[in-house]
């Protein structure tokens, strides 16, 4: 990946607790050039953060509370964004909040034409979740404790899974018959990649896999085939909604 990411947290709205998971998953979308904290670091709930800043060569920003009841960080963060937006150093940014204050900064960088990923807790609201190209749950980034054998390797932490609803199901569905051929078989990475336009925080890992193709295996709605790559030895996945009998 050959993007170059601004990674903006905000610390006031997020645990230091999944720090290292969550830029673990930022180098999947591409390289954290910029890293930046904001926060007022002469509060104390903010103490957590300072010992592992260095760690990962964070930038902490301290914003003081000018004002009581405005939220400083947000306006920080947001002069900010724009600032790195204008430079041009960066091709995409990460917005770590859980605040839909962000909602319209998000907007704004994505009309720019830049990627935007957005990380948070589940109480996100849900307005900031569709204004990114994808938003994923601070939630669903913690590693099970069982490390042995493959079942750790193919499933999340499960007391942070959510139940695959009829809603889910459907999205798939139609996905699936707005991508398909005569057959109606579609070839399964574009119908991950168009459910992530469609709605941007769908991430298998909220429902327990680590992986599009386990999720849709788990459901009796949809067939798999596996296909020969023309190009590699690897094996492509298609998939189809299950004909009722």
């Amino acid at each position: 990946m050959n993007s170059n990411l601004a990674v903006l947290i905000d610390g006031d709205n997020i645990p230091s607790a999944y720090l290292k998971e969550m830029m673990e998953e930022i180098t999947k979308y591409g390289n954290p050039t910029i890293k930046r904290i904001y926060g007022d670091w002469t509060k104390p709930h903010l103490s957590k953060w300072k010992s592992i800043l260095l760690e990962n060569a964070i930038t902490p920003i301290q914003q003081y509370s000018y004002t009581s009841g405005k939220n400083a960080t947000d306006s920080a963060m947001i002069i900010d964004a724009m600032d790195i937006l204008y430079s041009g150093k960066v091709n995409g940014f990460c917005i770590v909040s859980s605040d839909s204050d962000f909602t319209r900064l998000a907007t704004r960088l994505r009309e720019a034409g830049m990627l935007v990923i957005g990380i948070g807790e589940k109480k996100t609201p849900n307005p900031f979740i569709v204004a990114c190209d994808k938003f994923v749950y601070i939630e669903v980034l913690k590693k099970p404790n069982d490390k042995k054998g493959s079942k750790a390797d193919k499933s999340v932490d499960k007391a942070q899974v959510d139940k695959v609803t009829e809603k889910e199901i459907s999205l798939i569905s139609t996905t699936i018959a707005d991508l398909s051929d005569d057959d109606g078989w579609a070839f399964l990475g574009d119908v991950g990649n168009m459910i992530q336009k469609k709605q941007p925080n769908f991430d298998s890992r909220n429902y327990g896999f680590l992986k599009l193709t386990p999720l849709i295996e788990s459901l009796d709605k949809f067939e798999l085939e596996m296909r020969e790559s023309p190009k590699s030895q690897a094996k492509l996945v298609y998939v189809r909604n299950r004909v009722k009998k």
